[in-house]
């Protein structure tokens, strides 16, 4: 090869020494051609050549010294220059794109000036991979030492930023007075990251009125303003009222809700700006260079406008400081809207925690559910609106919307009693028309209860119970609008919307009238949609239009059923509707017929042997052998008891889910009570091994009898 690759790289490097700074500048401008957006930061910009200056001598070292990497440091302006990075919020694909950059140029000067010294190409192949080999150990070593000091220093910069929002949550809203956490938050803004920040309330939020979006441009208040350099810190009560100019940047923020970062020229200062400046009390627009526009919105409501200025710090805000700015304002803005609707809501608050609606329906084998409840947007109160998803024995489940007249905190409280009795009375297995029978019952005795000077109490509700084994749906309505069924359609084909013309029973509290229940047969991944008036009712559009929507929206609706209770409340309801809305959407599931097994039997002691050896059977081939024993323990008692109380005709079902029911029906009416047996008697200790060995047991009437069930867990040891 004549001369060694690493004697040749020994002269190269020699050569190249006094060009070092030569080298710097050469690398230096291609980065700042291919990293514009680093150089902004001023102290970045002047880190920089010194840093790089390190790396090329560095380079040159080793290349002269001929030294093994393994001894290599980053040079310590490049570790500085890394923590910059960092605690400015730069990306560290961007540390890393620096270092790729600056090693990628430096190579490529050293290929070139290999070609310049020598015409050998086994010497420049040698060299080139040499230098190759070289340039990538030098720079996975440095750049993981960079990476290192850049994790620490973002480390240490998250906990101080970590640390102001914990400071702000302990500063911002100690009391409940509005212009105290407004001036809470300016304080905070100016301790730690902006030069003057003033806030400003729409006069509406001052007055306690709605503040939902206006296409006029909005009438503010100046509440609070704070100013780092010693300023004035707090107003002498409000300042005085102004309005944004349509189309300028603070009043885009007030109208979308989304915040802005500004760079200002003092040359070109907007004339917003200027009046803002003349209503902190400061000397005016001059010197500031940077802005921060956070809206201040709670619960879905404008509240005002935060702005954070920057004046003597030198650096502009970036995106950290924004994100620091929402977190730290939408804080301030929550305890803001406290403050405003304290006195207003506190009565209705307190009222409306003992009777919350269900946060999360329970897991039913029968039916897939999802709800929602929407308050109204007006100002006369939360309304009675309810759903429930209670279950029942037999796998079936009961599904529960209701609505009760009027508004604030006497519906409000009439709804959780309602909403409890029927529960209770779902507990007792009753028929859909025989339950709103009794809680009319229930209405009517509130109504005699409660004070004359009030208003009448009245109520609608439906009620349906679903039968996964044979897939029946019954329900009953008691003035109630009835609900949207969706059944699969054919391969190909879309879903049918049908509204079904069933009988409609009186409302709640008339009383003397009778109510029916109705039955329909649903095909398994059918949609039962139940909800209340509020959903269909609208200022905007008749019920009739209002149906259309509903029934084109579930012709089209998607699997996942939370989306498809978004996409009803999209389509029907506007911003803020005025009436409240329940909404309680259920797909329908069917038992596979290998789940449950049914047995006629004759009314004969001898046939219990029978039943316990198909029970024993059943639970075999669905892989619960564990339970025999206590399950024809419980199969026995209930046969024996039917055979001997009961009439012909006489059925053993049993159900396998989550759990295993054993249910026995007769044609009897008479309804089996648990007793304490005596030392000597020689009966009455059936039911209770029944209840001693199930976890839940029961009796419920039909038109043609009754059905006495039992209930048994599945243990994990039960099904292994």
């Amino acid at each position: 090869m004549g001369t060694d690759a690493h004697v040749f790289l020994r002269e190269l490097a020699r050569g190249l020494r006094p060009r070092s700074d030569q080298l710097t500048q050469v690398v230096l401008q291609r980065l700042r051609s291919e990293l514009p957006e680093v150089w902004k930061y001023e102290d970045i910009a002047a880190l920089a050549p010194a840093g790089l200056s390190e790396h090329v001598d560095t380079v040159l070292d080793f290349l002269e010294g001929g030294r093994e990497l393994s001894e290599v440091t980053t040079p310590p302006a490049a570790i500085d220059f890394a923590c910059r990075l960092a605690e400015h919020g730069v990306q560290i694909s961007e540390l890393l794109r620096v270092y790729r950059l600056v090693h990628a140029g430096l190579l490529q000067l050293l290929y070139e000036e290999t070609g310049r010294l020598t015409k050998d190409p086994e010497l420049i192949n040698a060299v080139t991979i040499a230098l190759s080999a070289m340039g990538f150990e030098y720079v996975d070593r440095t750049s993981q030492q960079a990476v290192t000091a850049y994790q620490r220093a973002r480390d240490r910069w998250l906990q101080r930023r970590l640390t102001l929002i914990n400071e702000a949550g302990t500063r911002i809203g100690t009391t409940l007075d509005t212009a105290r956490t407004a001036q809470e938050l300016a304080d905070v803004g100016t301790t730690h990251f902006a030069d003057l920040v003033t806030v400003d309330l729409l006069a509406a939020a001052l007055h306690g009125e709605e503040t939902h979006p206006a296409d006029d441009p909005p009438v503010l208040r100046r509440i609070a303003r704070s100013v780092s350099d010693g300023g004035p810190v707090s107003l002498v009560g409000p300042g005085p009222t102004h309005a944004y100019e349509d189309g300028s940047e603070p009043a885009l923020v007030l109208a979308t809700g989304q915040p802005l970062r500004l760079g200002i020229k003092a040359s070109d200062a907007p004339t917003w700006l200027k009046v803002d400046a003349d209503l902190a009390g400061t000397s005016g627009a001059d010197g500031i260079h940077s802005v921060l526009l956070v809206p201040l919105w709670a619960r879905g409501n404008p509240l005002g406008l935060a702005q954070f200025c920057r004046r003597r710090t030198t650096d502009p805000f970036d995106d950290d400081d924004l994100l620091l700015a929402q977190e730290i304002s939408s804080r301030a803005a929550v305890n803001i809207d406290n403050a405003r609707r304290y006195t207003q809501e506190r009565s209705t608050a307190l009222t409306l925690q003992r009777s919350l609606l269900p946060q999360h329906a329970p897991e039913e084998p029968a039916v897939e559910t999802a709800s929602r409840y929407l308050p109204s947007g007006s100002r006369a109160g939360v309304g009675g609106d309810w759903y429930d998803v209670i279950p029942l024995s037999g796998a079936r489940v009961a599904l529960v919307v209701g609505d009760v007249v009027g508004r604030g905190l006497q519906a409000s409280a009439t709804m959780g009693r309602l909403r409890t009795a029927v529960r209770t009375l779902a507990d007792i297995d009753l028929t859909p028309d025989e339950l709103l029978t009794h809680l009319d019952d229930v209405v009517i005795r509130m109504q005699r209860t409660e004070q004359r000077e009030m208003d009448e109490i009245s109520a609608t509700c439906l009620y349906a119970v679903y039968d996964p084994v044979s897939r029946v749906c019954s329900l009953a309505s008691a003035g109630h609008v009835l609900p949207a069924m969706v059944t699969p359609g054919e391969a190909g084909a879309g879903r049918a919307v049908d509204f079904p013309d069933l009988p409609i029973g009186p409302p709640l509290g008339l009383g003397g009238l009778p109510f029916e229940t109705a039955q329909v047969e649903l095909p398994q991944g059918s949609l039962l949609v139940l909800y209340t008036d509020g959903l269909i009712e609208s200022r905007a559009r008749d019920v009739d239009a209002s149906l259309a929507v509903l029934s084109d929206v579930l012709a089209r609706a998607p699997a996942s059923l939370e989306e498809t209770c978004d996409g009803l409340l999209e389509a029907l309801l506007p911003s803020r509707p005025a009436d409240d809305v329940a909404l309680l959407v259920a797909r329908t599931r069917a038992l596979d017929a290998d789940h449950v097994a049914t047995l006629d039997l004759p009314s004969d002691p001898a046939v219990v042997c029978e039943a316990r050896a198909f029970a024993s059977e059943r639970l075999a081939a669905w892989g619960l052998e564990d339970m025999a024993f206590t399950t024809e323990l419980v199969v026995s008692e209930l046969v024996t008891n039917a055979i001997r109380y009961g009439r012909s005709p006489i059925q053993l079902r049993m159900i396998f889910q989550s759990t295993v029911t054993c249910e026995v029906s007769d044609a009897s009416g008479t309804a089996p009570h648990l007793r304490r047996a005596r030392t000597f008697d020689e009966g009455g200790r059936g039911l209770f091994l029944v209840a001693q060995l199930s976890e839940h047991w029961g009796t419920r009437h039909n038109r043609e009898g009754k059905v006495i069930w039992a209930e048994q867990l599945i243990t994990p040891a039960d099904a292994a």
